[in-house]
């Protein structure tokens, strides 16, 4: 047998938290963790948010995020302990042996240097190429990766890209120096269904056609099956499970992998159909700039008070930008927008604090839409403050409950964002909403970065407090099975258009037209082989929408 690439022996990490008027805390990120990985292989690393995954991922490149550290074990890298050496052999290591490809490209890349530069930039450091031939490397790569226009897709800047074509370009970025290992961390978690099976399928390819190894983290156990020979199960930094792929998915021995393995089962609701509506979009018609194709043509919506309406769609279908149009962020060219009866300011500024309150929003990316200087109780309560003067004892104990509410421990109050997972971002990013004491909420794929079970989680808490409060939600999701789970009305939604609308039961019954049946077919199923399955069927989909 080959010499294992990478061998974690007895990792222990910890973090340490300094409450503000208590005594410095110490939680175990990491507790005894082994684990091997051939060179070639691919070994998935899953569990639920604070698991630890991103942690002991990051560890095999001899890292640990702020506020983390590595207190014991070994790690080693074709036979050698990185850990044992200095910053300056780590430095080698680091974008030369072993690459990373995060969770979100879009925070990821510099927005003022074009992508080619980024994605040589490794490579040109370690001095593994001439520039030249680096950039003919990474032109190969966009090609092997699915992007368009290889040639000259490396002359953009990060925003004239769809998320999907991001991330691929830093998985180019990563594969670029011809690494022995990548570390994936959540790299689809945040797109569409659609994007995700393209994404996914390039990982797939670019790992089977290039030999290297990957440690791929993620909460989705369904999307992990199809790229991982093997999988290991975490649970608060211990091993619950470990094992080839196919008996993780088909014979799981632990109670709690067959948790993660069994199908989300939340009891939806039918509410009768009210005819009055809280919240109206009429005939919206709305560009980025003028001149251009417009992101969403001729959209009209209603949402009922108490009632969640879907909006669904791939990449780029105008779901987004019909929030950032409600909102009050981009004012439509034609169109316009209504909050119970009364026709709303088409800009932000236009509008008056009673109606800002009222209609929140939960964004897709959590690291952007906080403050990282600001601590989890300032972020939570501002808006405590803005909209109801709460101010010294009484908002601190109003923050504390909405925490509770998102199922996060008090001491979060006084930590910072850089010392929260993905998903304990994204609560913190809920509670924040709800503070507002909203009639509507947007959210727009708030359950992205949350693993199944704490998704649901979250899920049941906003279904309570619709039926306490009678909030509206406006669901922007590309997670089928949430649709499945708590929408009462559907709108598919394809190249700035509404393609298929209407009630939950009509929506998703046959016949189907093509675009919605290609949604369906690319939701991750829990089965080996599925990708390829839905990648012929999503050919064949794409053929009938030419046509």
């Amino acid at each position: 047998m080959a010499e294992p690439l990478l061998e974690i022996r007895h990792l222990r990490m910890a973090a340490t938290f300094h409450p503000a008027g208590e005594a410095p805390r110490e939680i175990t990120v990491a507790d005894n963790v082994n684990l091997t990985l051939a060179p070639g292989k691919v070994l998935g690393l899953i569990g639920e948010s604070g698991a630890g995954k991103s942690s002991i991922g990051l560890s095999s490149a001899g890292y640990a995020r702020k506020g983390v550290r590595i207190t014991a074990g070994e790690v080693f890298i074709r036979q050698r302990d990185i850990l044992r050496h200095g910053g300056q052999a780590l430095r080698r290591l680091r974008g030369r042996e072993v690459c990373y490809v995060a969770q979100s490209a879009a925070s990821a890349f510099n927005p003022a240097r074009r992508l080619m530069d980024q994605v040589i930039e490794s490579t040109l450091q370690h001095g593994l190429a001439s520039r030249p031939e680096a950039i003919a490397r990474a032109i190969e790569l966009f090609r092997q990766l699915g992007l368009p226009d290889p040639e000259h897709f490396g002359e953009c800047y990060p925003h004239q890209v769809s998320g999907g074509q991001l991330q691929r370009a830093m998985t180019a970025m990563a594969l670029c120096p011809r690494p022995a290992l990548i570390i994936f961390d959540e790299p689809t978690t945040a797109l569409d269904v659609t994007t995700q099976l393209d994404v996914l399928a390039s990982i797939k390819k670019a790992i089977r056609e290039t030999g290297v190894s990957a440690l791929y983290i993620t909460h989705d156990l369904a999307v992990v099956a199809q790229v991982a020979d093997h999988i290991m199960v975490l649970r608060q930094g211990k091993m619950v499970e470990y094992g080839e792929t196919r008996q993780i998915i088909e014979a799981p021995r632990e109670e709690y992998t067959r948790a993660l393995v069994g199908k989300r089962a939340m009891a939806r609701l039918d509410k009768p159909v009210c005819s009055s509506s809280i919240l109206t979009v009429d005939s919206v018609v709305a560009a980025y700039a003028k001149g251009t194709a417009p992101t969403l043509d001729k959209v009209s919506l209603s949402l009922a008070p108490g009632q969640t309406l879907a909006v669904v769609g791939e990449s780029g279908s105008g779901k987004s930008t019909l929030a950032r149009v409600i909102t009050g962020l981009l004012p439509p060219q034609e169109g316009r927008v209504y909050f119970d009866g009364h026709l709303l300011a088409p800009t932000v500024k236009g509008r008056s604090k009673q109606s800002l309150r009222q209609l929140q929003m939960i964004y897709q990316m959590a690291d952007t839409a906080m403050n990282p200087r600001h601590t989890v109780g300032t972020i939570i309560g501002r808006p405590l403050s803005f909209y109801f003067g709460l101010q010294g004892k009484a908002r601190r104990e109003r923050t504390l409950e909405l925490l509770d509410a998102i199922e996060l421990e008090p001491d979060y109050i006084d930590r910072y964002p850089d010392e929260l997972s993905g998903g304990q971002k994204q609560r913190v990013c809920i509670a924040r909403a709800l503070a507002a004491e909203p009639s509507v909420i947007i959210c727009d794929e708030i359950t992205s970065a949350l693993d199944p079970l704490v998704a649901d989680g979250i899920l049941q808490l906003l279904l309570r407090l619709q039926k306490r409060k009678q909030v509206a939600y406006l669901f922007i999701t590309h997670d089928l099975m949430t649709v499945r789970a708590i929408a009462d009305v559907i709108s598919v939604m394809h190249q700035g258009r509404v393609v298929r609308h209407g009630r939950h039961e009509e929506v998703l019954t046959p016949p189907f037209d093509d675009y919605t049946r290609k949604l369906l077919a690319s939701v991750p199923q829990m089965r080996l082989g599925w990708l390829e399955e839905a990648l012929a069927m999503k050919s064949d989909s794409c053929d009938n929408l030419r046509n």
